[in-house]
């Protein structure tokens, strides 16, 4: 595997990062997960978008501009022979000393991991996942913006290691008020009397590209779409339930703590969704 490394395409034995990077050693970084399709890079400009603004909001100074970005993603894409796949673009604050000080770092690290994934088994996709509800509260927006895609994952991570220990794949993170803000790595979406509901991001979701294509498509075909503060009571009694991230895509959920959602199978608006983004990821973006 080839991946680039400040400026270098490297072999993946020789992409090192020091242990002095304030990326390891506080998390002070950010990151973006995207998807190629038949060589074409989903929405690429779009997280590149939210990865600016990720920046912005954490003072990181990008060493690169969007375009040098989308040209490396892509050359990294090529380099590596793929068609399909998974990238992960990450910048970090850079080398610095012990102390928890920016400004000491003086350049920021860049690397781009081009390869593949797979969140959950085939038959989750046609059968649908069951999840869980886990006791871990995500982060006050007051405290952490859900809007920054930083490398500070603790409390996701939290969330997932109770999901499994609660049998599941995938948990609910609710806030500080009880509302649903996320998944542990999606977004979340529910079906009721024919509207699409989903958490806002001052609930604690993240602005996923992914999420926002839902939105798109739900419009083109008509369908209301709406954010909504919700709780596990919404999903329990919802029609249907669906899943959303780049490494996920669109997910029908068919159980929610033991209780089934709607029919206990994947709904009719979640596949004609889930029909029309296999459609669109081949054709929105850029081709590498």
């Amino acid at each position: 595997m080839i991946v680039y490394l400040d400026g270098n395409y490297v072999d993946s034995a020789e992409a090192k990062v020091s242990v002095f990077d304030h990326g390891l050693l506080y998390g002070d970084g950010i990151f973006e997960g995207i998807r190629l399709y038949e060589g074409n890079v989903f929405r690429l400009m779009e997280h590149l978008e939210r990865f600016e603004y990720s920046a912005k909001a954490l003072m990181l100074d990008l060493p690169l501009s969007r375009q040098e970005l989308a040209d490396a993603i892509c050359e990294t894409c090529r380099r590596n022979g793929l068609r399909d796949g998974y990238i992960r673009l990450v910048v970090t604050r850079g080398i610095g000393d012990l102390g928890l000080a920016p400004w000491l770092c003086a350049k920021p690290t860049t690397f781009i991991i081009a390869s593949t994934i797979q969140m959950y088994p085939k038959e989750h996709y046609e059968n649908g996942l069951s999840i869980v509800t886990v006791p871990t509260r995500r982060i006050n927006p007051a405290a952490l913006p859900p809007t920054v895609k930083s490398l500070n994952y603790l409390n996701n991570i939290l969330g997932k290691i109770e999901a499994k220990q609660g049998g599941a794949l995938e948990g609910i993170m609710l806030n500080d008020q009880g509302f649903i803000a996320e998944c542990t790595a999606d977004n979340l979406f529910i079906v009721h009397k024919g509207v699409i509901f989903t958490p806002s991001a001052a609930q604690g979701a993240l602005k996923g590209i992914t999420r926002e294509t839902i939105f798109d498509i739900a419009q083109d075909m008509q369908i209301p779409c709406r954010e909504q503060n919700l709780t596990r009571y919404d999903v329990w009694c919802a029609d249907e339930c669906f899943l959303t991230g780049t490494g996920a895509e669109v997910i029908p959920a068919v159980k929610l703590d033991g209780r089934v959602i709607g029919s206990g199978k994947p709904g009719e608006i979640t596949g004609k969704l889930l029909t029309e983004f296999r459609r669109r990821v081949k054709k929105e973006g850029v081709r590498i």
